[in-house]
């Protein structure tokens, strides 16, 4: 019998080895399904204490709540799979959220949002080994370089050894790169259209091969440079949601965003979190529902 959220406590002191057993009789599908598209619901954001939604500082704190809304969004019709760390994707597992689903580890979580280190985002979570012992379909890992620090050379050779490890086991791996500086204090993220590209050219030449490498990528904040941004690699790419602003009219535009951009040859599909999980009217299905409507 499938576990109430209430219980799942309960089952992993008792019952530990009940994870790695969901995992083993998961029923697994192809990452690309007969839409040709790809629909992912991201939540691996508390693991870098990144809980904030708009001005709700806490939002994604309550994990019941977060578990809720996301086994809601998975049961919508469109919606591939999930991008998660291992104890939200454990949770899911236990519940039997991810039958016949995409499921995506997330893999560097260590730069904390808003730490001195943030930018030494080291490999803290799913590891390609985990991945491919979980018989889970992918991995994500977020690659920010910051020219002016010496530790971002670190971080890209760290994230060239897991594209490579990730290769050796035929496992895609989702690539998140930005060009990114300090400013008063707090990491931020270049999103013009030239430190898109530069970010791209950047992550598409990791690793050995590129051949099971996609880039998750931003949109630009001038949308019709997307373009531009997409001809710099033949690699696949999914766009990334990002913080969206807090209300309904922010939601439309950026879904009019997505869309411009969904119409861009090498882009595959969405990876959205907080927007969808959290959106401005309360309404998690008919967010999920019209992301998807966007492919």
């Amino acid at each position: 019998m499938t576990p109430r959220i209430s219980d799942l406590a309960t089952l992993r002191a008792r019952h530990p080895e009940a994870i790695a057993e969901a995992a083993a009789r998961r029923t697994r599908r192809p990452l690309i399904g007969d839409s040709g598209r790809l629909m992912i619901v991201a939540a691996d954001h508390p693991a870098r204490g990144a809980l904030a939604v708009g001005d709700r500082q806490l939002a994604m704190a309550n994990r019941l709540d977060l578990l809720e809304r996301l086994v809601l969004a998975l049961s919508r019709p469109g919606v591939d799979g999930v991008l998660a760390t291992a104890d939200i994707l454990d949770d899911l597992l236990l519940l039997g959220a991810l039958e016949g689903k995409v499921v995506m580890g997330s893999m560097n979580r260590g730069g904390l949002a808003g730490a001195a280190f943030e930018m030494d985002d080291r490999f803290t979570g799913h590891r390609p080994e985990d991945i491919a012992r979980l018989r889970f379909d992918a991995g994500k890992l977020l690659l920010r370089i910051d020219y002016s620090d010496p530790g971002s050379l670190a971080t890209l050779e760290a994230t060239a050894r897991a594209v490579d490890a990730m290769a050796e086991r035929e496992l895609p791996v989702f690539v998140e790169p930005f060009l990114s500086r300090r400013v008063d204090g707090r990491v931020r993220n270049d999103l013009g259209a030239e430190a898109v590209i530069r970010s791209v050219a950047i992550a598409s030449g990791l690793g050995g091969t590129s051949a099971y490498t996609w880039l998750k990528l931003p949109v630009t904040d001038d949308p019709d440079a997307m373009a531009r941004v997409c001809e710099a690699s033949t690699l696949p790419t999914v766009l990334l949601g990002g913080d969206i602003g807090t209300t309904v009219q922010d939601q439309e535009v950026a879904y009019e965003k997505w869309r411009k951009a969904l119409r861009l040859p090498t882009v595959q599909g969405l990876v959205v979190g907080r927007s969808l999980l959290y959106p401005a009217d309360g309404d998690v299905a008919a967010a999920v529902d019209t992301a998807v409507g966007l492919l």
